[in-house]
């Protein structure tokens, strides 16, 4: 089903106008050191201009960016790009901060630039973003899971192992696939953790079945004025580019039908010989820190990169808030930024009074034609929130290999997202992992292979968490899914041969069976919290209320 926005829908029109306007606002200089390069050799010199990147400042400011890179033009509605739902900022309340290549691909690490990388982000109203999960792209060919008429989920053409697909509408298949060579360009040296569509490796970086479908989605949904001037946004707030919506045909010399031959492109701007330049930061780029607590610290960075720049760079911080950002160099060499990475300088902004802050970067010398340069450096000063503890509740939808995490927190708080601390226990280690987690539950996939989990719950706020919540103990229980509603029961299993029965209200005459059918033990009552100590073992075990088995292994 085909749906046209505002856009799109005179996209055809504009194909001209947009194409020619590429490469007047890609930098001078900023991809020529491309030229003469091929495939694999190609991809590392994108690789090695896109990769370094000022990073966004935190996960929960994410919304503040979304207002700038996906908001229709002169409107406040967001453009999002998995529903039909009209929402308007700035609330952002139905919508979550979705990774278009699912964060878990490289194991959920909040800690790598990819989290926060814009250029993969996208507002995604809630209930499309969980139907999605960490499913690779494709076409969906049978039974469908999900459909709005934007976003489907379903059994696909070909899944790379996964169970269903995600396929976007007509509309966005060219900007999904543009923005997963961004991904497996920016983030080459990535090991993934799961290989749907991405293999390790700096070249191809992608399946085969992969390169396919998304160089069919790349020509049949050509480059538009959205990506465009989002990609120019983008650039304007972390300092770099996705140069497959800048110079499309980059793809069909890496993965399409130019590979092998020599990249020499004819309308890349560049600076006559021996002109000093400042590739970047961008004039007009917005540092933004956004949102931080009172006697808090943000800090971001800026690469400095130029070429022929004659002399040393001199930076200096003027306007209204000027005192409360700092600068860790005050010069800038010009051997450093006509280097091939460049050099960066990192920012401060500890803010001591509740408030809005503006202040600007000035850049001057090197011998820059232009004069000087102005970055505008922006933040928000908020009172220390003031944070309780959620309460974690028992897991729901437990399958052979996934469950659904659970837990409650104050209506009253405002809260940027959660943070779960997941431990799961197989064949005696132990792996800690922290997910974020937009609303009060929290899929978590991979339970097949591991004994049990244990999950906690923090509130964050403005980067500060709060006391962690209770633990809930997550087993494989077959006939968990089947529990009276009144009376459910879970058994929980600990390191020793300890169990633990987890009830609503007491369970009469429960029965422990080993897998021959044997009865091993009968328990005339138990009650919530309630343990006995079995032999390591595979039991079975029931109630009078609960005949469905709950099976538990026990160590």
């Amino acid at each position: 089903m085909k749906h046209c926005y505002p856009l799109r829908s005179v996209m055809a029109l504009l194909a001209l106008s947009v194409l020619a306007a590429l490469s007047a606002a890609v930098p001078a200089g900023y991809y020529s050191s491309l030229k003469g390069k091929s495939e694999s050799e190609l991809k590392t010199a994108l690789y090695q201009i896109i990769n370094p990147h000022t990073l966004v400042s935190s996960y929960q400011n994410l919304p503040q960016y979304f207002q700038k890179t996906d908001v229709y033009p002169n409107s406040k509605r967001w453009w999002d790009m998995y529903s039909d739902i009209p929402l308007y900022a700035p609330s952002f309340s139905g919508l979550n901060r979705e990774h278009s290549l699912p964060k878990s691909w490289w194991g959920g690490s909040t800690t790598t630039p990819a989290y926060t990388d814009l250029n993969h982000l996208y507002p995604s109203e809630a209930a499309a973003n969980l139907a999605k999960s960490n499913y690779p792209l494709g076409k969906v060919v049978g039974t469908q899971t999900f459909s709005n008429g934007v976003s489907t989920v379903g059994i696909g053409e070909n899944s790379g192992g996964a169970k269903y697909v995600f396929e976007p509408a007509d509309e966005y298949k060219g900007d999904f696939a543009r923005t997963y060579f961004y991904m497996v360009t920016c983030y080459q040296n990535m090991s993934w953790k799961y290989t749907y569509m991405c293999r390790d490796g700096v070249y191809p970086s992608l399946q085969q079945w992969a390169i396919d479908l998304l160089l069919e989605w790349h020509r049949a949904d050509p480059v538009s004025e959205k990506e465009v001037l989002r990609n120019e946004q983008v650039f304007l707030v972390q300092n770099n580019r996705n140069p497959y919506i800048d110079y499309p045909d980059l793809v069909e010399y890496i993965w399409g039908n130019k590979k092998g031959q020599i990249y020499n492109p004819t309308d890349t701007p560049e600076q006559p010989g021996g002109t000093a330049n400042l590739i970047t930061p961008p004039n007009g780029m917005t540092l933004d820190f956004s949102q931080t607590a009172q006697g808090y610290t943000s800090t971001a960075q800026v690469q400095f990169k130029g070429e022929n720049l004659r002399g040393s760079l001199e930076l200096s911080i003027g306007g209204a808030s000027r005192s409360l950002f700092t600068l860790s160099a005050n010069t800038v060499s010009a051997a450093a930024a006509n280097s091939t990475g460049g050099t960066w300088v990192t920012i401060t902004y500890k803010p001591t009074e509740v408030g809005e802050h503006t202040a600007n970067l000035i850049i001057t010398d090197g011998g820059l034609d232009e004069g000087s340069r102005i970055v505008q450096l922006r933040g928000e000063c908020l009172p220390v929130p003031e944070l309780s503890a959620p309460v974690a509740t028992q897991a729901t939808d437990i399958t052979a290999d996934s469950y659904v995490a659970n837990w409650e927190a104050p209506a009253d708080e405002t809260i940027d997202f959660y943070m779960v601390t997941l431990k799961r226990y197989s064949k005696g280690t132990v792996t800690t992992e922290q997910l974020p987690a937009e609303n009060t539950s929290l899929e978590i996939t991979d339970f097949a292979d591991d004994d049990y989990h244990t999950y906690s719950v923090q509130s964050s706020r403005l980067g500060i968490l709060s006391d962690a919540s209770n633990v809930i103990t997550v087993n494989h229980s077959a006939g968990i899914g089947s529990v009276d509603a009144d009376k459910p029961l879970q058994v929980e299993t600990f390191a020793g041969g300890t169990v633990r029965f987890r009830c609503s209200e007491p369970h009469l005459s429960v029965s422990i069976f080993d897998l021959a059918g044997r009865c091993v033990t009968t328990i005339s009552e138990v009650t919530d919290y309630q343990e006995v100590t079995l032999p390591a073992g595979a039991y079975l075990v029931t109630s009078a209320s609960h005949r469905s088995p709950v099976k538990i292994i026990v160590w």
